[in-house]
């Protein structure tokens, strides 16, 4: 099982940085994000506060998992230190979910900035060990007091610094501690172990069978993975739980597996659970009558009327469809509205919320950071909870199993939520599968969509999605296939498309029609890319980290999270930035490790986002980073037209035909499993 993430960030290279507060009186998608994120961090550590402690299996195990159940129950019985490890099986009776903890979230205006004193001493440690002194407000940000008597300590603790990989790491070692510091220190790996998790949490993962990290430590290294699991779950780093898998026979016992994880996510993936129980097992709040409903929905047209009346009656609500099917979760929204009800919509990215809102007649479509920080939407109730009684995420393959368990805290008693998505797109860059898996589970009523993407665009895109790449007659060129033979022809005739032929042929300016390409390196990466682009659209000297006004670019403000937009200017402040209509701020320090250009993207950054014209890159090297999920979202992003540059030959419909998404390993379906009764997806 792989561990990496499905777009790797450069060596040593953090991928996300804390934004300034926007000018004005709006508050940022940054500061939304940033929020969210303190919001998250507090009731985490309230959960872990209720937690009422280990769960028993009643199974037995062999070999290495029982040694590894072994090193729990010595943590248990006070043989090692005490550390916060469950175990959980489908047969074991579940406690009862613990009552939504709701707090309002504070919205400050200002970014949360390290003490002087903190980033100082940070400074002088890293430079001690031979780590650039630009990582210290990150490190000091991410370790917290203290964290450079902590890394004194423990140097591979410099492995929680977003971007720096165990090869650093050990350099940072062995300067600061010299022979000691070998590959066999049993720190070193529970702080492989955590960033392995990390990876895996990148990746999708929520969890990892102990074997594929066990052997994954091996591969980094680590002499004896098996013990330095064991060692990882005695210091209270990772977690171990044991899931039933199967039926048991009449003589046998219950089969399970043994995960091991972080509690971070695994307590996410947990409320996550209990909140989604608590909808599907909630009877919605009776408001505007059954008649009033049906009413509503026989005005909807075909499955907008469906979605209406499943709305009615259930608290959560499943909805799949590609683009044009948006507007059935919009006319819902708008029925919702005509009913009486507080309703709102939320979406992944601002470009998203711009275009949902086009398609709704009255206000009230929010970001999902926005949402949840209080930035945007109908605020919070007396108990914390959102003022609100129907909310529908859209783009919700995207959430997260952090991002979706805070929606769920969030939802008042009687509140109905619907998920809406488009199933065949890349997954979240973030831990879980939160809308594959309830999809899976069956667990609530799903309306799917039978409103087609229209045109050739649409019947491209479709066809993709059940692994067919079909010839498409395209008499406005919203097709154009453009060979190329080499990396250098990919990259030439890129530009010539977005600079020439797309704005002439088919009148779409450069500034609308984006690039999309597989992963940020190699002669034809979204680094190679950009360079040519800027060259050509925008040259200029980059005086301000290499970015001018006018610059395209793509600003995470927090890991999974791009903004495309554009630079206004630069000054003492920071980098100036226009993302979706909003104005950010970025700090000098932040720009490096926060802002890249923006003319081409990878399809993970492009997800949430459309442009009247896309260019898709595909050279030759490309062929292993292609599958249909990959192909589906960069050929979807394209509203009028589609330019491939084309240098994959047969590996573009073998990816499309043979290569699916990813698996993720994860705990959602066994957590909800003892809780929604049988049968009650309809």
């Amino acid at each position: 099982m792989s561990t990496e993430p499905p777009e790797t960030p450069e060596d040593g290279e953090p991928t996300s940085a804390d934004a300034a507060p926007a000018e004005g009186t709006r508050v940022s998608e940054a500061e939304a994000e940033l929020a969210a994120q303190r919001l998250e961090r507090e009731r985490i550590e309230q959960r872990k506060a209720e937690r009422q402690g280990p769960i028993a299996a009643g199974t037995k195990l062999s070999g290495t998992a029982a040694d590894l159940l072994a090193a729990v129950r010595a943590v248990e019985s006070g043989e090692k230190p005490a550390a916060t490890v469950f175990e959980e099986a489908r047969p074991a009776p579940r406690r009862p979910a613990p009552e939504p903890v709701r707090p309002a979230p504070a919205v400050t205006s200002d970014p949360v900035v390290p003490a002087a004193g903190a980033v100082e001493e940070m400074r002088g440690v890293l430079a001690q060990g031979g780590v650039p002194e630009g990582l210290a407000v990150r490190a000091a940000e991410e370790l917290g007091e203290g964290g450079a008597g902590l890394l004194r300590s423990d140097p591979w603790q410099l492995l929680r610094i977003p971007g720096v990989r165990p090869g650093q790491a050990d350099g940072f070692a062995r300067a600061l501690l010299g022979a000691g510091a070998g590959p066999d220190d049993g720190r070193r790996g529970r702080a492989v172990a955590g960033w392995l998790l990390e990876q895996a949490a990148l990746a999708g993962h929520t969890v990892l069978e102990m074997a594929a990290l066990a052997d994954a430590l091996g591969r980094q290294g680590v002499p004896e993975p098996e013990g330095a699991v064991q060692d990882a779950i005695s210091e209270g780093d990772v977690l171990v739980f044991q899931d039933a898998v199967g039926e048991a026979g009449e003589d046998e016992e219950q089969p399970v597996r043994v995960l091991v994880g972080l509690e971070r996510y695994a307590m996410a993936e947990e409320s996550l659970a209990d909140g989604l129980a608590r909808l599907v097992n909630s009877v919605p709040k009776q408001d505007g009558g059954s008649e009033e409903w049906e009413r509503a929905a026989a005005s909807a047209e075909g499955s907008a009327g469906e979605l209406v009346r499943a709305v009615a009656g259930h608290g959560l609500v499943l909805h799949t469809g590609g683009d044009a099917a948006s507007a059935e979760p919009a006319a819902l929204l708008d029925a919702a509205h005509g009913l009486g009800l507080r309703a709102w919509a939320a979406t992944h990215a601002p470009a998203g919320r711009a275009r949902f809102a086009a398609l709704v007649e009255g206000p009230g479509v929010a970001t999902v950071a926005g949402l949840l920080s209080g930035a945007e939407g109908p605020g919070r109730d007396a108990d914390g909870a959102l003022d609100l009684d129907l909310l529908v995420v859209i783009d919700a393959p995207q959430l997260d199993v952090e991002s979706a368990a805070l929606v769920t805290e969030s939802l008042p008693d009687g509140a109905r939520l619907v998920l809406a998505g488009d199933p065949g797109v890349l997954g979240s860059v973030g831990p879980g599968r939160v809308f594959g898996d309830l999809l899976a589970a069956r667990v609530c009523p799903q309306i799917a969509s039978r409103r087609p993407d229209p045109g050739p665009l649409g019947e491209l895109v479709s066809g993709i999605g059940v692994g067919e790449l079909p010839q498409v007659a395209a008499p406005g060129k919203e097709v154009v296939i453009v060979p190329v033979r080499d990396a250098g022809e990919a990259v030439h005739r890129t530009v010539q498309l977005v600079a020439d032929s797309v704005p002439r042929a088919i009148g779409v300016p450069a500034e609308e029609t984006q690039v999309i390409t597989p992963g940020h390196g190699g002669a034809v990466g979204t680094r190679a890319l950009n360079a040519a682009l800027k060259e050509r659209l925008n040259p200029g000297p980059g005086r301000f980290g290499g970015f001018d006004p006018g610059d395209r670019i793509a600003y995470s403000p927090a890991p999974g999270r791009t903004l495309p937009g554009r630079v206004v200017t630069a000054d003492g402040e920071g980098l100036h930035l226009e993302c979706g209509g909003e104005e950010i701020v970025v700090p000098r320090e932040r720009v490096e490790s926060s802002v890249r250009h923006g003319w081409a993207l990878t399809a993970h950054q492009a997800v949430g986002c459309r442009w009247p014209a896309v260019v898709v890159v595909l050279p030759g090297d490309a062929a292993q980073a292609l599958s249909r999920p990959w192909v589906y979202t960069a050929f979807g992003r394209a509203g009028r037209h589609l330019s491939v540059v084309h240098g994959v030959e047969q590996a573009l419909p073998r990816a499309v035909a043979e290569v699916t998404a990813k698996p993720r390993t994860t705990r959602l379906p066994v957590l909800l499993a003892p809780q929604v009764p049988a049968g009650a997806g309809g």
